[in-house]
C-alpha cells in the first residue's frame, strides 16, 4: 500500500482475543471485571498511600507510580478490546493503532523501569540501611521517576516512528487483540529489517539490563539477608521483597516470552502469543494491588483506613 494512502481512513483488523463466536459474551464480562478490578485495586493504592502520611516513603512511592502505571498501561488495550467483543467489529484505525502502539510501549517500559527501580530501593534499604535516607532522598527519588518517563516515552518514539515508516497491504489482520511491534512488522508489505535491529538491540536492552540490574540487586539482597544472625530479622528482611519478587517473576516471565522468544505465524503460535500478552497486559496489573496488599501490613492497615472511611462517609449521606 502507498504511504500516501495511508491516513485516518485506512484500518487494520485485530484478530482479537478469540474467533469462537460463542466465547465473545464470556470474554467481555470476563475482561470487563478483570479491568474494572485493576482500576479500582490500583486506585486504592494510589490512595491509601497519598493519604497516610506513614507511607510518604522511597518504597510506596515507586508503589504509587506503579499502580497509576498499571491503571495506564491496561487502559490503553482492554477498553478497545471490549468496544471491539461488544460492537462485533475489529478494525482500528490506521491512526489510532500507532497511538495504541505508542502509549503501549510507554507505560509498558515505565513498569519495567519502575521494577529495576524498586529493586535498587531494596537494595539500598537491606545492604546500606545506615546510608538510605541519604541515597534515597525525596529528589532522588523524583529524579528516577522523572528519568523513567523519559526514556520510556523516548524509546516509544522510536519504535513508533520505525513503524510510522512502514508500508501496509490493506485490511491486513494483526495477529494480536491490541497493536504491538512484532505483530505489525509481520504485516508489513515494506522491508522491516530495521524495525527487527531496532527491536533486538533497544527492545533487549530495555527488557534484559533492567532485568539483569533487578537479578543483581537480589543476589547482594539474599546475601545480606542470610549474614542476619536473627530468624525473625531475616524473616522480616524476605517479607519485605517477596511482594517485588512475585510481581517481577510474573511480569518478566510473560514479557521475555512475548518479546525475546521467537514464534512463527502459525495459528497456534498466535494463540500462544495472545495468551502470554493478556498475562503480561492484564493479569499482572490485575493482581498487583492482591501482592502487594496481602503481603504489607502498613498496606493493609491504610486500605482498611479508607475502606472505613468510605463505609463512614457513605453512611452520613
Amino acid at each position: 500500500m502507498a504511504r500516501g494512502n495511508q491516513t485516518s481512513t485506512f484500518d487494520f483488523l485485530l484478530w482479537g482475543l478469540s474467533e469462537q463466536p460463542q466465547q465473545q459474551h464470556i470474554l467481555f464480562f470476563l475482561f470487563l471485571w478483570m479491568y474494572l478490578v485493576t482500576v479500582v485495586g490500583n486506585l486504592l493504592i494510589v490512595l491509601a498511600i497519598g493519604t497516610d502520611v506513614r507511607l510518604h516513603t522511597p518504597m510506596y512511592i515507586f508503589l504509587a507510580s506503579l499502580s497509576c502505571d498499571d491503571i495506564l498501561f491496561t487502559s490503553t488495550t482492554v477498553p478497545k478490546a471490549l468496544v471491539n467483543i461488544y460492537s462485533q467489529s475489529r478494525a482500528i484505525s490506521y491512526a489510532g493503532c500507532l497511538a495504541q502502539l505508542y502509549f503501549f510501549l510507554t507505560f509498558g517500559d515505565m513498569d519495567i523501569f519502575l521494577l529495576a527501580t524498586m529493586a535498587y530501593d531494596r537494595f539500598v534499604a537491606i545492604c546500606h540501611p545506615l546510608h538510605y535516607q541519604m541515597i534515597m532522598s525525596f529528589r532522588r527519588c523524583s529524579l528516577l521517576v522523572i528519568a523513567c518517563w523519559t526514556l520510556t516515552n523516548l524509546v516509544a518514539m522510536i519504535h513508533t516512528f520505525l513503524i510510522f515508516r512502514l508500508s501496509f497491504c490493506s485490511k491486513k489482520i494483526i495477529p494480536d487483540f491490541f497493536c504491538d511491534l512484532e505483530p505489525l512488522m509481520k504485516i508489513a508489505c515494506s522491508e522491516t529489517r530495521i524495525n527487527e535491529f531496532v527491536l533486538l538491540f533497544l527492545g533487549g536492552a530495555v527488557i534484559l539490563i533492567p532485568f539483569l540490574l533487578i537479578l543483581v540487586s537480589y543476589i547482594h539482597i539474599v546475601s545480606a539477608i542470610l549474614r542476619v544472625p536473627s530468624a525473625q530479622g531475616r524473616r522480616k528482611a524476605f517479607s519485605t521483597c517477596g511482594s517485588h519478587l512475585a510481581v517481577v517473576t510474573l511480569f518478566f516471565g510473560t514479557v521475555i516470552r512475548a518479546y525475546l522468544c521467537p514464534s512463527s505465524s502459525s495459528s497456534k503460535s498466535v494463540i500462544e502469543d495472545t495468551a502470554a500478552a493478556v498475562m503480561y497486559t492484564v493479569v499482572t496489573p490485575l493482581l498487583n494491588p492482591f501482592i502487594y496488599s496481602l503481603r504489607n501490613k502498613d498496606m493493609k492497615g491504610a486500605l482498611v483506613r479508607i475502606l472505613r472511611g468510605k463505609v463512614f462517609f457513605s453512611w452520613r449521606h
